[in-house]
């Protein structure tokens, strides 16, 4: 029973008396520990099958152990979630307990909550209810009442979908509605289970002479009604077995604390503890990332942080890549990916991972372009989801009706006509705060405004009808047979899962870590999300992200934060590629040597480091006063104008408007000073130089522009 265990594994397997705490770190192999330990126990005839009970947090975690219980001989142990194993303890003590039948189960309720909000004569839309319905289920696992909610959720540094007093009032009349229809919800299975335990000790006493030893797996997502439903569960005793590692904590919004099980060894302290470091999953570097990842971070999590030890061959370093754009960045994504199946990884072990549902539309595009077929984890398809569907009815009303629709008076191109419609559905031009189905919502939408922009950028005399017409066609290609092919999963979906390679893509501030996490707790949680995503993958890791949302738009984003001090050089090593269609730069040192100032750059007015990439072209804060020579400029614009028609490129493949500023406000006299200003490399120099050297001479440029040719 304990041969192919690792020595950290098998002293796990063999502490089978008093508690026991597993800190368990990313791919150490924590379930095969632990079905190790109820598997040595069983037959050492320590532990009797029927005693134990083994609780987790989802369906496919308990079937995973069952299963792996069952090939090691330990069968008639019960492997349940915590909710699977209260329902069944509470329909077998309600008679008992209260008598009668038990109340029925209501497994959604959205629609209670929705005629508790009527009550108290509030509408709420499809997203805001799915948001309240959050709210209570948050309240009722912190054992928060509803008049305490105003204040809990200010302790709690909450971002409320509603007035919290609307709120409160929403779930007082939500727990009277079932009272009165005799049902209780999800949360209450607990909250009842918990009650009955509570007032009657001979039933406290029946569940405790049935189950005498406890296995907690994922401890680090408990909520503290899963711990007093546990405590209940143990009485005075203490044959517990917990797993978890704090540094996967991500759920904290649904409830879920790691303070149960950084507090363990305080409230046990003749707890045995093991960790678990040898990461079998995971390459050496893909290890070494992630360590670095949580080096960082801070907080009580960060204190109790494991460094992982790969066990694994040498695999690829990391790829850190910086596109222009975000088409850019998820077409070259799904050229990768088809480079990874030319190869022979299947297409099963690829995944492209992001922080929020809103960012997929772009991969299932980009996959189904590129024939690569796909399926979305955790959310429906892009073109599926409700709110997207009820878009799509409005636009293709709008267009039958034309200029006969009083909507679009106003609207004089396609994106604001697409913008008018839509701000009937819930569009906004400022995101919604906080998270939650509002916030979903809203970035669908929103990714439907930025197709539109889009698409009437490369077609400007596209009509609705035309973009309605784009909308049927990406929907019909995204619509294709589910199949087994390449993942596409939020963050928060991939946990539990891994992969042979991973795409982590849209990695930006305000992406990831995300715009509305502002506390200290919520940055690292955000730190932690991303920690979670590298340690899924198993040998292939692409860390990717984009300075701009469109071609051609402002290239205004920077990477991550919690990439700094990661990526070679934090500016070195990253490869860098232009827009659809434009040329690849690559820049520090992945293909020739990088051209980058020396040391960190200074605002030449100010003084301030410059981070932005739009700041470091031009050097100096965007705030600064310039001193640009205005005419110059303008020179400049038209004669770039002139150029790009002689290309057949977009006018910012030729020099981008923060380029032109800083040659404006620089007006350099030789190709050497003109070189030194960011945005001009080489190649551009051997293009553009002399006529953009004539221009701030006050020459006339003389150069043709011709078309380059596809060769050269």
């Amino acid at each position: 029973m304990l041969d192919g265990l690792d020595p950290e594994q098998r002293a796990v397997a063999t502490a089978l008396h008093g508690p026991v705490c597993v800190l368990a770190g990313a791919g150490t192999g924590k379930t095969r520990a632990i079905t190790h330990r109820i598997a040595y126990g069983v037959r050492a005839g320590i532990l009797q099958p029927a005693s134990v009970l083994a609780v987790t947090f989802t369906n496919r975690a308990a079937g995973e152990m069952r299963g792996r219980l069952r090939q090691l001989g330990a069968t008639g142990v019960q492997a349940r979630t915590f909710h699977s194993a209260a329902l069944r303890q509470l329909q077998y003590f309600w008679p008992k307990a209260v008598g009668g039948a038990m109340p029925r189960l209501v497994e959604r309720k959205a629609q209670l909550v929705a005629e508790a909000a009527a009550r108290c004569r509030i509408r709420l839309d499809r997203g805001e209810l799915r948001d309240v319905t959050g709210e209570i289920e948050w309240c009722k696992v912190t054992q928060t009442v509803s008049e305490d909610y105003p204040a809990a959720v200010v302790k709690a540094g909450r971002d409320a979908p509603r007035d919290p007093a609307e709120i409160s009032r929403i779930y007082t009349h939500y727990e009277q509605l079932k009272q009165e229809r005799g049902v209780i919800d999800f949360e209450d299975v607990l909250l009842l289970t918990v009650a009955i335990l509570q007032d009657r000790y001979d039933i406290a006493e029946q569940v405790r002479s049935q189950y005498q030893h406890f296995v907690v797996d994922e401890y680090q997502d408990v909520s503290p009604l899963q711990q007093r439903l546990l405590d209940l569960w143990l009485g005075e005793r203490d044959s517990l077995c917990v797993v978890g590692d704090a540094s996967q904590t991500i759920y904290s919004f649904t409830g879920a604390t790691p303070d149960h099980l950084l507090n363990f060894r305080t409230r046990h302290p003749h707890a045995t503890v093991v960790k678990l470091i040898r990461d079998y999953r995971s390459t050496p570097q893909v290890v070494h990332l992630a360590n670095g990842l949580l080096a960082a971070a801070k907080g009580r999590a960060a204190e109790h942080r494991l460094e992982l030890v790969s066990q694994r061959e040498p695999g690829p370093e990391p790829v850190y890549t910086e596109y222009g754009d975000e088409p850019t960045e998820a077409e070259r994504t799904a050229r990768r990916i088809r480079g990874l199946l030319d190869e022979g990884v299947p297409a099963s072990e690829i995944a492209v991972l992001f922080r929020t549902n809103g960012q997929s539309e772009l991969y299932e595009q980009a996959l189904a372009d590129a024939a690569i077929p796909y399926q979305l984890r955790g959310a429906e398809r892009f073109f599926e989801r409700q709110e997207v569907r009820e878009a799509g009815a409005a636009l293709r009303g709008a267009a039958r009706f034309g200029g006969n629709d009083a909507l679009l008076d106003d609207a004089v191109d396609l994106p604001s006509q697409v913008r008018a419609v839509l701000s009937t559905k819930g569009w906004t031009t400022q995101a919604p705060a906080g998270s939650g189905a509002v916030r979903d919502r809203w970035e669908s939408l929103a990714a439907l405004v930025r197709l539109a922009e889009d698409f009437a950028a490369a077609k400007p005399e596209a009509t609705l009808s035309d973009l309605v017409a784009e909308l049927d066609e990406r929907a019909a290609a995204q619509h294709a047979p589910t199949v087994q092919g390449v993942t596409l999963a939020s963050l928060h979906a991939a946990k539990g899962l891994e992969w042979d390679a991973v795409f982590l893509v849209g990695l930006t501030e305000g992406m990831l870590p995300i715009a509305y996490a502002t506390t200290d707790e919520q940055i690292e949680e955000e730190r932690r999300l991303l920690y979670v995503g590298v340690t899924r993958a198993r040998r292939h890791l692409s860390l990717s992200w984009a300075l701009s949302r469109s071609p051609g738009g402002r290239a205004n984003r920077r990477p991550s934060s919690f990439l700094d001090g990661l990526r070679p050089g934090s500016g070195g090593g990253v490869r860098r590629i232009g827009s659809s269609g434009g040329s690849s730069v690559e820049r520090g040192g992945v293909r020739g040597p990088a051209r980058k100032p020396r040391g960190p750059v200074h605002c030449r007015v100010c003084g301030r480091t410059l981070t932005d990439a739009g700041e470091l072209k031009l050097m100096r804060c965007e705030d600064c006063p310039s001193d640009m020579d205005e005419g110059l400029y303008e020179r400049l614009r038209e004669w770039r104008a002139e150029a790009a028609r002689g290309i057949g490129q977009p006018a910012y493949c030729v020099f981008t408007d923060k380029t032109l500023i800083a040659i404006a406000e620089n007006v350099p006299e030789d190709a050497h000073a003109l070189a030194r200003i960011p945005g001009v490399g080489r190649r551009k120099l051997e293009r553009f130089g002399a006529d953009v050297l004539a221009l701030c001479a006050g020459e006339t440029p003389v150069t043709e522009v011709v078309e380059e040719d596809e060769s050269s």
